[in-house]
């Protein structure tokens, strides 16, 4: 309970005890003190069901949940693949006489096993009124027999699907577990032991066509399966060893990763919640809605995930226990086999079964709904007095009527109370700045989700809608005056009027940049501060330029190399655009989204967008058809 050893011969090394070990062992002999060996056995994994091959499509495809479940509907509906909702993992009879003829003309009878392998559901509600997820027909087309018939995401799923399908045919991994202990002693006496394990393989069995994918995130010193599974040379005991080199590494415990998409639906049907058919949907769900957001493949919790979370469990907690679901799948199971009446059962969860097993009823709970404290559901507790709130336009932090707004790129873990401090330490977001002379209302500069603007306050019960400007890169908010703000407030500029068509010239900050307009025609400027400053002499010059590509007429050089792509190995880069930050790999851009900056970015993140973009072809052109016999 204290952290500390409970055995006091143990010796626990820092990083200078380590390292002058290491050194007092250069050099020194090192004999192989003890050899143990225990079989070793793995099947394979089952055939592909709903859940199953969205993760392993998730792992190995880098697709998402919608993606795969998008390319598994063309497959099904141009006669490729059996259908892909199912919760069952069950072949047919000539589906398994095929999957294992195929494996044995491809491997050699050896990596067959004398009977068919037929595979038990073990999560909680399957419902398998179908087969497993598997090549179509009595006959399983092999990838290169489809190669031409299929586009790139077609065939890297249906790949997928069959060699799982074959695999699941095949016979175990076998070999033996040998675990070493290796004996050293010091320039000073010392004895040091050192350990290691791993696996030596004699027959390789279904690991010849395929290998499931993995969810563990590698630690500092390597997971326990990595570790079971290194190969070791073939020695014996007493042997005498070199040491090539030492190398103290230290070790830190890390946290649970956060989910990814695959870990989340694995999740999601261990506990009985979903069906096949909804574990894309309910993904899709909290991304659009904003309770997550994607860094990198990980799924991270908003501040308003939070909020809703805390409503969902104070007023519906017997709703939303992981439990419910299945409980109700149970239910209604019941109900369809006739155990139970229907209308009964509705009426017992709508009005409830007063102090009886169930409580209150949907009615009441719903009911009770004006009684609900909004602030204090939307609260998040920081520390020293700190509280967060989850706010119409995002959440702020606020302690002792102070106030500061929770940036974007901060997410729920990483706003610790020192970071809390130093947004709550920014100058105050409201600063007046005095009388506009020509409406009469207070200017005031602040500081939004999305950066310093001004803004004018408007009479109590006004419907009006303030008019509100971003502060230019060039300003900040402790220096912004009175005159600067009516200057800004008064963009869109209009310039005059061409004496030539009668049309209007106006300068504008748009979502890209400063500009100017005139009707259909507009020209980018080279800073902000020329919205304030163009005359419409000037404005007319630019306009009767001849358009440029691009902000300055030549390509911007690349933000960031990011390395190859890993489908098909065409260099990756960020790079700046006319619409913000973007990847690209010379043939297919993809926009950075939510949480994505140029600076933190991954190739595997790159390469999921990229990826993300390619199967959503061109904007606007013919869709591809796909031939099936």
């Amino acid at each position: 309970s204290d952290g500390q050893l409970k055995d006091e011969k143990l010796l626990v090394l820092d990083e200078p005890s380590a390292r002058g070990i290491a050194e007092r062992l250069d050099g020194a002999d090192f004999e192989v003190r003890s050899v143990e060996r225990k079989p070793y056995l793995r099947r394979p994994s089952p055939p592909f069901m709903t859940s199953t091959l969205q993760q392993e499509a998730s792992r190995k495809l880098r697709f998402t949940a919608q993606r795969t479940m998008q390319v598994a509907q063309r497959l099904y509906e141009n006669g490729y693949i059996t259908y892909m909702r199912t919760d069952s993992t069950t072949l047919s009879e000539s589906a398994l006489k095929t999957a294992r003829s195929q494996a044995r003309d491809l491997y050699g009878p050896e990596y067959v096993p004398e009977q068919p392998r037929r595979y038990e559901r073990k999560v909680k509600n399957a419902q398998e009124a179908h087969e497993a997820i598997r090549p179509a027909g009595d006959t399983f087309r092999t990838p290169e027999q489809v190669t031409r018939e299929l586009g790139s995401d077609e065939l890297r799923l249906y790949e997928l699907i069959w060699i799982r399908t074959l695999a699941s045919q095949m016979a175990d991994a076998k070999g033996h577990t040998v675990s070493l202990r290796i004996l050293g002693t010091s320039s000073e006496g010392e004895k040091a032991e050192f350990g290691t394990s791993g696996t030596v393989i004699t027959f390789r069995g279904f690991l010849a066509a395929y290998e499931e994918g993995r969810d563990e995130a590698p630690s500092n010193g390597g997971s326990r399966r990595e570790e079971a599974e290194r190969k070791l040379p073939n020695v014996s005991e007493g042997d005498l060893l070199t040491a090539v080199a030492l190398e103290p590494q230290g070790h830190e415990t890390t946290p649970p990763p956060r989910y990814t998409e695959a870990t989340l639906v694995r999740a999601l049907e261990e506990r009985g919640i979903g069906r096949p058919s909804t574990y894309a949907a309910i993904i899709g769900t909290i991304l659009d809605r904003g309770y997550v957001f994607k860094k990198d493949s990980a799924l991270v919790p908003t501040f308003l995930a939070f909020a809703v979370i805390g409503l969902l469990e104070q007023h519906f907690g017997r709703l939303v226990d992981y439990d419910f679901t299945a409980r109700m799948e149970d239910d209604l199971d019941r109900i369809a086999a006739g155990d139970e009446e229907r209308v009964e059962w509705l009426r017992r969860f709508y009005f409830g079964e007063g102090n009886g097993e169930g409580g209150l009823g949907l009615k009441d709970l719903v009911s009770d709904l004006g009684g609900i404290d909004a602030r204090e559901i939307s609260s998040i507790e920081i520390g020293d007095g700190i509280v967060v709130r989850v706010g119409r336009y995002g959440p702020y932090l606020e302690r002792d009527g102070r106030r500061a707004n929770v940036p974007a790129h901060i997410v729920p873990d990483e706003l610790t109370v020192e970071k809390a401090e130093e947004l709550l330490a920014q100058p105050s977001e409201d600063r007046t700045l005095g009388v506009d002379p020509d409406t009469g209302r207070e200017l005031v500069a602040r500081t939004g989700r999305y950066g310093p603007y001004v803004t004018e306050v408007l009479e109590e019960g006004s419907k009006a809608k303030p008019r509100t400007a971003s502060l230019f890169k060039s300003m900040s908010l402790e220096n912004v005056s009175l005159e600067d703000a009516r200057r800004l407030l008064a963009i869109p500029r209009v310039l005059g009027v061409d004496a030539a068509d009668g049309e209007e010239v106006v300068a504008r900050n748009g979502r890209y940049g400063p500009y100017i307009q005139k009707g259909k025609e507009s020209r980018s400027l080279d800073s902000e501060e020329q919205l304030l400053e163009i005359t419409l002499e000037e404005a007319l010059t630019r306009l009767a330029q001849p358009k440029e590509r691009g902000r300055r007429g030549a390509a911007k050089p690349p933000l960031r190399e990011l390395g190859a792509d890993p489908e098909t190995q065409k260099p990756v880069v960020v790079k700046e655009g006319r619409f913000g930050p973007y990847v690209t790999d010379g043939e297919v851009n993809a926009t950075l989204r939510g949480a994505d900056t140029p600076e933190s970015i991954t190739l595997e993140r790159a390469a999921e967008l990229i990826a993300e973009r390619r199967a959503k072809g061109p904007a606007k052109g013919p869709k591809r058809r796909t031939r099936s016999r």
